[in-house]
């Protein structure tokens, strides 16, 4: 039998354009044969042409759409914006529910080629950034927008990566943001991303022309300090920098960009002192939501915009998840998202049973809608070791195993998830998993050098390893990053038991006072508070301090003190005895 010869399957590196008519199926309906009529007329006298002019070929047509090839991912980028623009023209005076508009995707791919088709998963992924793009737009991948940046004189949008279906990787995505396109809410389908803004460029009010690189660095640092936020969708730099020294209102920058918000700032140099203000404004109306100063010494100019930015960051995530969970609170149909917001506000509402019940409760409605839903699963194994490590509950086991397998799955789905590390990290620490929690905490600032939380779980860690004399430390490292934290007082708390096991009585007693001048409703910090003054050799005020913790908490008890799962070394069921005396001469109930 003779051997058959094989065939050899032609394959080539090309940028690949697919392109939809938005809504076709809805205009067939409508008027058939005038829809037709229409988009023949826009292929012959504005696509083809333009694909032609720039080295293209058609390889087919898909009935409400096209497919095209081309050699250069900038020409296939350039013919897709000079058709747009001439479909817009021809279309202007159609009535808007009849205006035929493409929707486009441009990706690079090593493709199958055929006589009249072209096939693999770079076709595929053009098809999916089609199906992203806005009518009249045009979306791009970070292949094709390495190749064409610096080359196009336009502005383009990051809209992060993207799950696309059958796609086994995440895809970056980016916008075309042409002078053509779409930019008044009529014109977009849908509303702005939950969690975008665009930083705008920071105004430089020094006077000084040689401060404008640091003030250039601020802007560029925080939009990537910014991106690192979970859930987030922040504009690129190269696209705010085109709003540099215009006198913009942030509801046209909003429209345009099509972002819920937008961050600008000023910094202006005083002696030998820097001022960084900023503020946080709605895009669609306008309001500001959040401003704040910063006052820094001008010692290390790069130190202090890596300080100011990581504050930044980290006060913007709280004040985003504010504003998103009171946008939530208004819609009558809450989504996953909107209930995953709605969960880390009233966690952040106060870490008491109350609080963090309501925020499990709507954490697990999210995951109802969303059972993959990586955010919402790491904050609900957060609830649940608040709930193990608290002393809220006589159960402190089960809430602490649940968690571990939540936050597992998370990172099965998310392996990079900075706060899934950190939970997990903080689930090892508590299960007598100590040098494991602090591998998974390096682990977590290795993908967020801005995660405070973590810097300051590693004091818990050093205080559990009986190294209590270090872990002040890493909570003033905490703090440094986030002196206004929403969690400082947590952070302050941590501290002063550190101090107590060391017998440091009067700085732990300094710590937990500071702590309650933050946040007076942590009952934790009273019971602290209560023991250090015991054993100072201050009976009555431990009475009172111990009494405003029961108020707080009357389910606290000694008992629930002593049932806490971790085993630290020696010195730390020193300290922890220690803690027990303090209590018992506080008057805290013994259970």
């Amino acid at each position: 039998m003779a051997q058959e010869r094989s065939v050899r399957i032609e394959r080539r590196l090309s940028a690949i354009l697919a392109a939809d008519v938005s809504g076709y199926s809805r205009l067939m309906h409508e008027d058939e044969e005038a829809t037709h009529a229409k988009l023949m007329a826009l292929l012959a006298s504005g696509v083809e042409p333009a694909i032609e002019e720039h080295g293209g070929r058609i390889v087919k047509n898909t009935g409400d759409g096209f497919l095209a090839e081309f050699p250069s991912a900038v020409e296939a980028v350039r013919a897709a914006m000079q058709f747009q623009a001439r479909v817009r023209e021809l279309t202007n005076a159609d009535r808007e529910d009849s205006r035929i508009a493409f929707r486009v995707g441009v990706n690079i791919g090593d493709v199958i080629v055929e006589p009249h088709d072209i096939f693999g998963d770079g076709v595929n992924i053009a098809a999916r950034l089609e199906s992203v793009a806005t009518p009249g737009g045009i979306c791009i991948s970070s292949a094709v927008y390495d190749q064409v940046q610096g080359k196009i004189g336009d502005r383009f949008a990051d809209l992060g990566e993207q799950e696309f279906k059958n796609i086994g990787r995440p895809v970056r995505v980016y916008a075309v943001m042409d002078q053509f396109s779409p930019a008044t809410p009529s014109q977009r389908v849908g509303s702005p991303p939950r969690l975008s803004i665009v930083v705008l460029p920071f105004v430089n009010l020094s006077g000084d022309p040689e401060q404008d690189y640091f003030v250039d660095g601020v802007t560029g640092s925080l939009t990537t300090d910014l991106s690192r936020i979970s859930g987030s969708f922040v504009i690129g730099q190269h696209t705010a920098f085109s709003y540099k020294g215009k006198l913009v209102d942030a509801r046209q920058i909003g429209r345009e960009l099509n972002v819920r918000y937008a961050l600008e700032g000023s910094v202006q140099r005083c002696d030998n002192r820097l001022r960084v203000n900023v503020q946080l404004i709605d895009a669609k109306t306008g309001n500001h939501l959040w401003a704040d100063r910063f006052d820094k010494p001008i010692a290390d100019l790069l130190n202090m915009q890596d300080e100011i930015v990581a504050r930044i960051a980290r006060t913007l995530d709280s004040q985003l998840i504010v504003a998103e969970a009171r946008r939530a609170a208004r819609t009558l149909n809450p989504d996953a998202m909107d209930l995953y917001f709605q969960g880390r506000h009233s966690f952040n509402k106060g870490l008491t049973l109350e609080y963090l019940t309501e925020s499990r409760n709507s954490l697990e409605l999210a995951l109802a809608i969303d059972p993959n839903n990586v955010d919402a699963l790491s904050w609900t194994a957060t609830v649940e070791a608040a709930l193990g490590v608290l002393f809220l509950t006589d159960h402190p086991q089960e809430h602490l195993k649940a968690g571990e397998t939540i936050v597992l799955k998370a990172l099965c789905l998310a392996p990079d998830h900075a706060w899934a590390h950190f939970t997990l990290a903080l689930l090892l620490v508590h299960t007598n998993r100590v040098s494991q929690g602090v591998a998974e905490c390096e682990r977590a600032l290795s993908l967020d050098r801005n995660l405070a939380d973590a810097h300051e779980l590693m004091g818990i860690a050093k205080h559990y390893l009986g190294c209590a004399a270090d872990t002040e430390s890493h909570v003033n490292e905490a703090l440094r990053l986030s002196p206004r934290d929403i969690s400082a007082f947590r952070w302050m708390n941590t501290a002063g038991f550190a101090k107590l096991q060391i017998e440091a009585d009067a700085e732990a007693a300094a710590w937990f006072a500071r702590g309650i001048e933050v946040n007076r409703n942590y009952p934790l910090l009273h019971f602290g508070y209560a023991a250090a003054l015991a054993l100072l050799g201050r009976p009555d005020e431990a009475q009172v301090a111990a009494k405003t913790g029961l108020v707080l908490d009357p389910r606290f008890t000694i008992r629930r003190f002593r049932n806490i799962p971790l085993r630290g070394d020696a010195k730390f069921v020193a300290g922890a005895k220690r803690m027990v005396k303090g209590l018992y001469i506080a008057g805290v109930p013994e259970g």
